[in-house]
């Protein structure tokens, strides 16, 4: 059997009470089983929900009290999202005030009518977008329960990720849509107000009925587990009576979460992969969609391909790409994005939000305090894609040596603002939206892009590959991805994370002087480190018969070097700069007449707040 059908198979047979197999030796972490039946009311924009939730406390903690997000309730006038958007100095303009003036008919909510343990009655409060549940006995260490749950719910017309009649009128985004668990891990709970950021979820299987008006195509999470009854796969007769409901049953294993979207215009596409993987496609045929939409999926067939062969296989057998949302949003095995857009546009969100399937929805990182693990990587990961789909030809524009070199400028420039914030930074609590995005997105790409710089590319390659071998279905941190590039590597790396995540003191290093030691052609080069933040450097020094030499100093804490890397044909190795000297100076045999320039980081590949001061010519 090959691997990737093994691993399907491994897949699809786990269940949530084995998911303590798949835990982390040093770490628990809890599991659940959703089995969900809702009946949606189309023309009302309203459903009702029954929801039986199996729980699995894996932990050695006894809990007294369990949390579900209830996000829909955050469109409504003075919710914390609203509260939240109203007075950020820079809210985002497809939020702003949109909340504060939803009507009765136009806001979200979900509504808990009862909810029961092993078939006793529980009370519950209901505080904004979170439900506080106090429980009859405790869960017990190793045990599992479970709640069962109904709910009535009315989908807010859509102004951020969920909601019905979005921009390009498709009728329903389903994000966030049922009441869900809230996580429990080593640092507790995290039953976090949603206002429109980041998510966290428990790892679990997802078995659920959408009973909804047979005019409407759903695209959803999941295996579609009878396709014949409603359409898919085959032609039904013309002459048979259509009925008024149809019901579309999926099933989701060893996910996080589960999205849906409904629309009665959606043309639905499908390619199968050489590797038996399917891909769905769902957009509104139209002048503004169906050329480019009708050419998305070789590419993105290309792009699986590469992310394959880099980041771990795709362990799933299906993914869906689905025109919906307010830009582009990620979730297990589906995306939803806007589709009114040019090729390159397309290919780009459907390329980012494809790579969240690696950096979120396999290894599922707390978003809420490290959505630079998740956006940032996925960014970093994303320009590495899209430049391979440009060398391929199947995207415009040109193949560049570093496709991250804007995400540095970015950084760079808004450094210069003073509006930085650490990535330890709760991300609801960014005092700003750029601050928020600038560290999630920017900077995550630049610590990625920068370790590689520091480590070298064998060492890189076999740490992206072994996070995901390591902690695919686990919820990692940073100190455990730091761990995977310290053993690929062999070098100390935590200064690295303690600078880059905990602080906002960047490298800024200078080129002092360039001078004559003697008459016997010897000169020295004197180096400075201005910023605070030690790095590794190199120092090229180019002669006037363009040869390159390339001096590479480490900073003593790094104990080690990284290999000579491919580029450097001359690689000299110096002696290790301790950080807390702000000087380091060395001599070369080679007479100062004769050299060109003297540049530090000339790849660009180490971040330096000023690049003004890293040459001598």
């Amino acid at each position: 059997m090959p691997f990737t059908a093994f691993f399907r198979l491994l897949l699809l047979l786990c269940t949530c009470g084995p998911a303590l197999l798949f835990a982390q030796s040093d770490r628990w972490q809890q599991a659940v089983k959703y089995e969900m039946d809702i009946d949606f009311d189309a023309a009302a924009h309203q459903y009702a929900g029954v929801q039986r939730l199996t729980y699995f406390n894996n932990s050695p903690d006894t809990l007294d009290r369990v949390f579900y997000h209830l996000y829909f309730n955050a469109f409504q006038p003075g919710s914390q999202m609203d509260l939240r958007n109203l007075n950020l100095p820079d809210a985002d303009e497809r939020v702003s005030d949109r909340i504060s003036k939803l009507t009765e008919e136009e806001i979200g909510y979900l509504r808990v009518n009862s909810l029961e343990r092993e078939g006793g009655t529980l009370g519950f409060e209901e505080v904004g977008t979170v439900l506080e549940v106090r429980l009859d006995q405790p869960i017990l260490p190793g045990d599992s329960t479970v709640f069962t749950m109904n709910w009535v719910a009315q989908v807010p017309l859509q102004v951020r990720r969920s909601g019905r009649d979005n921009a390009e009128g498709i009728d329903f985004s389903m994000a966030q849509w049922y009441p869900k668990m809230a996580e429990y891990d080593y640092q507790g709970w995290h039953a976090n107000p949603y206002i429109g950021r980041e998510f966290y979820g428990v790892w679990g299987d997802y078995d659920v009925t959408i009973n909804i008006d047979s005019k409407y195509v759903v695209a959803a999470t999941g295996y579609l587990q009878n396709p014949e009854q409603i359409g898919y796969g085959y032609a039904p007769d013309p002459a048979a009576a259509r009925p008024a409901t149809l019901s579309y049953h999926y099933l989701a294993p060893n996910v996080h979460d589960f999205v849906w979207a409904a629309d009665p215009d959606y043309t639905h596409d499908t390619l199968r992969r050489a590797d038996g993987t399917t891909l769905h496609f769902f957009y509104q045929a139209g002048e503004a969609t169906s050329e480019n939409w009708q050419a998305l999926p070789p590419i993105m067939d290309a792009a699986f391909a590469y992310i394959n062969a880099h980041f771990g296989p795709y362990p799933y057998a299906q993914y869906s790409f689905i025109q919906g949302g307010d830009g582009g949003m990620e979730y297990p095995m589906a995306t939803l994005i806007t589709g009114e857009r040019n090729m390159n546009s397309l290919v780009g969100v459907s390329v980012h939000e494809l790579m969240h399937t690696w950096y979120q929805m396999l290894m599922g990182t707390n978003e809420s305090l490290y959505a630079w693990m998740d956006e940032g990587f996925t960014s970093w990961a994303s320009n590495e894609v899209m430049n391979h789909l440009r060398a391929e030809g199947l995207v415009a524009g040109e193949v560049v040596d570093n496709p991250h070199r804007r995400t540095y400028e970015s950084l760079r420039g808004f450094r210069g603002t003073g509006m930085q914030e650490a990535l330890t930074t709760h991300s609801d609590h960014f005092a700003t939206n750029s601050a928020y995005s600038v560290a999630s997105y920017v900077n995550g790409a630049v610590f990625l892009e920068q370790l590689r710089y520091i480590i070298g590319e064998e060492a890189f390659a076999q740490t992206m590959k072994r996070y995901y071998t390591d902690w695919r279905f686990k919820h990692p941190n940073p100190n455990d991805f730091i761990r995977i590039a310290e053993k690929s590597s062999g070098l100390e790396l935590d200064w690295y994370r303690e600078y880059w995540v905990h602080t906002v003191h960047y490298p800024d290093y200078a080129v002092a002087d360039v001078e004559d030691v003697d008459s016997s052609g010897t000169t020295r080069i004197d180096l400075q480190r201005v910023g605070r933040m030690p790095m590794p450097l190199e120092v090229t020094v180019t002669l006037k018969d363009s040869t390159e030499h390339y001096y590479y100093i480490a900073p003593e804490i790094l104990r080690g070097e990284k290999p000579q890397p491919a580029y450097a044909e001359q690689w000299t190795v110096l002696p290790d700069w301790g950080w807390t000297n702000p000087n380091y100076s060395f001599t070369l045999e080679i007479d100062k007449q004769t050299i060109e320039s003297v540049r530090l980081n000339a790849r660009g590949r180490m971040y330096d707040d000023n690049v003004d001061n890293d040459s001598w010519d």
